[in-house]
């Protein structure tokens, strides 16, 4: 299913302490395959085919702006962003145009998640009444689809729990993808994650510019 009247949000708000010294310019900034970890993020949601693409920062606002110069998203601050993850997810949805017909929620520091898996989540969310999402190995993953049913309940939340107690409330309207791709499970919190992002980049953003070229006409199709 296409997602041309649906969003994508990405949550880039968090400070990540974990990662290391503030100097070395935190994880959304470091450096994956000659860009930043957010750029990377961002190219890959922005070449999805989202009616819009949005970008909530927050700790690193200005650093993260300018990494993401060029892309076609709106970037937007949250100014509580210190209080949690529902503080910038809050800022997130209230800044969605209105006509949008759902959102598919993305983290910032997740550069390997398959945005190939999202016209398959929004056609599950839409069946299920309120949400999908991934799972690989028995673990939730990301993105998150939400339809506009769940939008009040998001801009509800508080802390920094985020939308799982959401969806584990409302186990009968939300759909789960099974999937085999850990892109969906990995995220960067420390130095070690970074690494392993690293190592799995190359291959992975080979096999994206083969079958980019492919669907072209520039390279035969296997």
């Amino acid at each position: 299913m296409s997602v041309s009247r649906w969003s994508a949000l990405i949550l880039a708000g968090g400070a990540g302490r974990r990662f290391g010294v503030k100097e070395r310019g935190g994880k959304l900034l470091a450096d994956l395959g000659g860009a930043p970890v957010i750029r990377r993020v961002a190219e890959r949601v922005c070449d999805a085919g989202f009616a819009e693409v949005l970008v909530v920062t927050g700790a690193d606002d200005a650093p993260v702006r300018a990494a993401l110069d060029g892309l076609a998203c709106r970037i937007v601050h949250a100014p509580a962003w210190a209080e949690g993850m529902a503080a910038t997810l809050c800022t997130g949805i209230a800044g969605l145009s209105s006509g949008t017909c759902g959102v598919c929620v993305f983290l910032g520091d997740m550069p390997l998640v398959p945005v190939g898996l999202c016209g398959a989540l929004v056609e599950a969310a839409q069946a299920a009444g309120y949400a999908a999402r991934p799972r690989c190995e028995g673990k939730p993953g990301h993105p998150v689809a939400f339809t506009r049913a769940a939008f009040a309940d998001l801009m509800k939340l508080e802390g920094d729990a985020g939308a799982t107690a959401l969806l584990k409330a409302r186990p009968e309207a939300v759909a789960y993808l099974e999937t085999a791709d850990r892109g969906v499970l990995l995220d960067i919190d420390t130095p070690e994650d970074l690494a392993a992002a690293v190592a799995a980049w190359n291959p992975c953003a080979t096999s994206a510019t083969s079958d980019s070229a492919t669907s072209r006409g520039a390279l035969p199709k296997p």
